[in-house]
């Protein structure tokens, strides 16, 4: 029997190959029984297309805040929930689990926007004593996926930002993010802005795969020379490195990021939190079946011994044999094309709180 007809969640063009939902918070787990499912496809057929759909959320706060030490923000904005992007690795999808759904198709497909986000931020950002630090966006999931063309939270969230004067930075996977370089440039040209283009592979048939609806690296690294073109210090994040499925592009992701004319790079080893692990060892099974065990004992390997590693320091950059090699590798390729250790800081003193309803009237 075909491999497929084994995983009836498997969906072309979705990234997870399964959508179990955990029972982490207590979700009673169903289990479908019955000698018919032996023989679902031929019975039903295939299973139908499925749809993105987008729920409306109305949060109280919009501001996430964080006292991670090994990251370099404090504070960051999310406009949305789930991604439609569908990266196997995404270090997210997990967030759709407290909401008993599944951290598979659910997190690519049942989408939840937050259309109040500006009008929360601007109240948020007019408290009496808010102190401005660089707000992050895109550091859960990505401010720029599809979505964002027709509901456009991120964009109202940079002009309230841009409208106070206030710092920020945007990862993101897509080429959308040019849609915006007449809010991003005049903020980059006050040292108030910076951009990270994600570059994982520059392999298509690796990419339909491990991030199957976010935009070629192609598209990725030419918004990069745009934003550059336009001011705007954008940087490359190899992120996530899977070892011995996309290692082997780091020193040619370099590279690349370097003939785009990116202000800086840097990498992360892949994650893989909670129900991320079974989700990506379902993947490499109907992916990369060849090299499953070896791709997970060196993950393992750079862990601890473990799938995941979530202690603070070790878990963006590993531990072990590997993880060294991975880094110096990468600091040779960085130094060869006159990659800087370091970013300049962004400017936090131009910060003016909104003004109020009545102000604005005047």
């Amino acid at each position: 029997m075909d491999a497929r007809l084994s995983r009836p969640d498997v969906r072309p063009g979705r990234g997870a190959p399964e959508n179990r939902t955990p029972t982490r918070f207590n979700l009673k787990e169903r289990e479908a029984d019955g000698d018919w499912l032996d023989e679902r496809e031929e019975l039903d057929g295939g299973p139908p297309p499925l749809r993105t759909t987008v729920t409306v959320e109305q949060p109280r706060t919009i501001i996430a805040r964080n006292t991670s030490p090994d990251i370099g923000f404090d504070r960051s904005i999310n406009p949305y929930r789930g991604c439609e992007h569908g990266c196997i690795y995404c270090f997210a999808r997990p967030t759709h689990a407290f909401h008993d759904l599944s951290p598979g198709l659910d997190f690519e497909t049942k989408l939840y926007a937050k259309p109040n986000a500006a009008a929360l931020l601007r109240n948020e950002l007019g408290k009496p004593g808010y102190v401005c630090r660089p707000m992050a966006l895109g550091t859960n999931t990505d401010p720029y996926q599809p979505i964002e063309g027709k509901w456009r939270i991120t964009r109202s969230v940079l002009e309230v930002l841009a409208e106070c004067r206030h710092p920020f930075t945007i990862t993101t996977k897509s080429d959308r993010v040019v849609r915006d370089i007449d809010i991003i440039a005049p903020m980059a040209k006050q040292r108030m802005a910076n951009v990270a283009l994600s570059v994982t592979s520059l392999t298509p048939e690796i990419s339909r795969t491990l991030e199957p609806r976010a935009p070629a690296a192609r598209k990725r690294l030419a918004a990069v020379k745009k934003l550059v073109d336009a001011g705007v210090p954008c940087t490359v994040a190899i992120a996530p490195v899977v070892p011995q499925v996309t290692d082997h592009e780091l020193e040619a992701i370099v590279e690349a990021a370097a003939e785009a004319g990116a202000s800086g790079v840097f990498y992360l080893p892949v994650r893989l939190p909670y129900e991320v692990a079974p989700l990506f060892r379902a993947w490499l099974d109907e992916h990369f079946p060849d090299r499953a065990r070896k791709v997970m004992a060196t993950i393992q390997s750079m862990r601890g011994g473990k799938d995941n590693d979530p202690n603070w320091f070790t878990r963006m950059r590993g531990q072990g044999a590997w993880a060294d090699l991975l880094r110096t590798r990468f600091e040779i390729a960085a130094k060869k094309h006159g990659f800087p250790k370091d970013k300049r800081p962004l400017r936090t003193d131009l910060f003016e709180p909104p003004q109020g309803p009545q102000l604005r009237l005047l």
